[in-house]
Order: C-alpha cells, then sequence, then structure tokens
C-alpha cells in the first residue's frame, strides 16, 4: 500500500478525535509494524508521554539531546521519565565527530540555524530510527492550535522523506484541553512555562511567547523559520527543513 494511501485509510478508521482511540489504531494496525514516539520533553510533553505509558509503556521513546536545551528541559525529561516510569527511552545525541566538523565553536545557530538543526535533530533522529527494526509509524505532539503550517495537521500523515507514517494523536486538541488533562492527572509542568515560554526548544533559538502571540511565536523569532526540519505537513516540506538528501521513501504493503 502507498504511503499516503496507508495515511488516508488510517484516518478514516478514526471514529472520534480521541487521542487514545489513535494510540490503539497505532499500535493494532499490522501495516506499521513498530511504534515509536519522539518527544522533546517541552511545555506539552507530559500528556502525550502518560497517555503513551498507559497504554504502551515499553514503546520506544526518543529524546533528541541537542546538547543546546535549557537546563530546566534536562531537569524535566530525568524527572518525567521517572514519574511515568518510560521503560524505554532512548537519548538521542549528534555525532561528536559531526559536531566537531560543522560546529566546533557552537555557534552554527546563528549563522545557519537550518543546518544546526539539521546536524543537532535531523540526522540523528535519523540514525536512531533506521536502528529500530520494522519501524511503520512515529507518533509526535503536534497540534493543530499550534499555528503555521500546523494548522493543517491530521492525525496520521505520510512522511515520505522516512517512508513512516506520522502519528499526532493530539492534532486537535485545544490548549485547555491540554491544561485539563495535565490537571486532572496531577502531571508536572515544565519549570519554563510559568516565564512565558509556550513552545521550547533548544535555548539558543527559543524565546518567550508574547500576548497575543501563537504557541511557537518565541521559536527562532526574527527569522522565516517555523520548524527544527524532522517534520512534514500533509506530505510536503515546510519551511525550516534543512536541506540534505531524503531518505529513500518505503511503501507499507
Amino acid at each position: 500500500m502507498q504511503l499516503e494511501t496507508l495515511a488516508q485509510s488510517l484516518n478514516a478508521q478514526l471514529a472520534s478525535r480521541s487521542a487514545e482511540q489513535a494510540l490503539r489504531i497505532s499500535f493494532e494496525a499490522p501495516e506499521l509494524g513498530q511504534v515509536a514516539l519522539v518527544s522533546s520533553f517541552g511545555a506539552e510533553a507530559a500528556v502525550l508521554l502518560h497517555l503513551v505509558a498507559v497504554s504502551k509503556p515499553d514503546l520506544p521513546v526518543l529524546f533528541l539531546e541537542t546538547g543546546q536545551h535549557f537546563a530546566e528541559t534536562l531537569v524535566y525529561q530525568q524527572e518525567l521519565a521517572e514519574r511515568l516510569n518510560l521503560r524505554n527511552l532512548r537519548i538521542i545525541q549528534p555525532a561528536r565527530a559531526a559536531l566537531e566538523h560543522s560546529d566546533p565553536s557552537g555557534k552554527l545557530h546563528r549563522e545557519n540555524p537550518d543546518a544546526c538543526c539539521a546536524l543537532r535533530k535531523s540526522a540523528p533522529l535519523q540514525a536512531a530510527l533506521e536502528a529500530i527494526p520494522d519501524l511503520g509509524a512515529l507518533i509526535t505532539g503536534r497540534k493543530r492550535y499550534q499555528g503555521g503550517p500546523r494548522r493543517a495537521l491530521n492525525v496520521f500523515e505520510a512522511d515520505p522523506a522516512t517512508g513512516l507514517i506520522k502519528v499526532n494523536p493530539l492534532a486537535h486538541w485545544r490548549a485547555q484541553d491540554l491544561r485539563t488533562y495535565m490537571e486532572e492527572n496531577r502531571l508536572p509542568k515544565h519549570p519554563l512555562l510559568a516565564k512565558g515560554y509556550l513552545s521550547i526548544g533548544c535555548a539558543p533559538c527559543t524565546s518567550p511567547t508574547l500576548a497575543g502571540e501563537t504557541a511557537r511565536s518565541g521559536r527562532w523569532r526574527g527569522r522565516e523559520k517555523v520548524e527544527c526540519g524532522i517534520h512534514f505537513i500533509n506530505g510536503h516540506f515546510i519551511n525550516g527543513r534543512a536541506a540534505r538528501a531524503p531518505h529513500s521513501a518505503k511503501e507499507t504493503t
């Protein structure tokens, strides 16, 4: 089955906008094979991580440790992983040789943020995905209300760069839905939320969100860049995807 056709078929199986149903379909669909989750352990990550911990605690959870995270994010990642008893957490880091070659000063984000994201996120993630046997789907925490290209996000989408199905269980959730879920399940908040950071990435490229802005307005402020480059939207490259040779897309049969 072609990747885009498979995404459409999975979306057609959704009887509601329930994140639990989306996850259940992901785990039970024989066409997908192995499933993994990529998490930033950012502002809203606790919701999806909790949903997964309840339904499939041994699911591979990938955290991209770029070397430029806020200290608060690293502490939060450790605390949340322990609290939720994530049994298969994998810390993904960029290769030391690649950093020494392409970003020896650690300032690449100033000169070329797309190249920095490719070096510290896209390439390490690609290698980590290729190391998971029979991987067919990757779960993400993206949501429509975050604005920009994400406004048209579907729960299941084809990612031709990796040949995977991207699963976005929270695509239709609102900010209030997330707050309610966190309160009802007594989940800890990322400490930077109290300082106005509504979307949290690497420290050099993240600033607080101002009143009236969309949640991701504080990312790469002052630049046209809107994404780190590890995601497609509706099968298309989106602004900020660093130029690198795409992985040959595989078909899921």
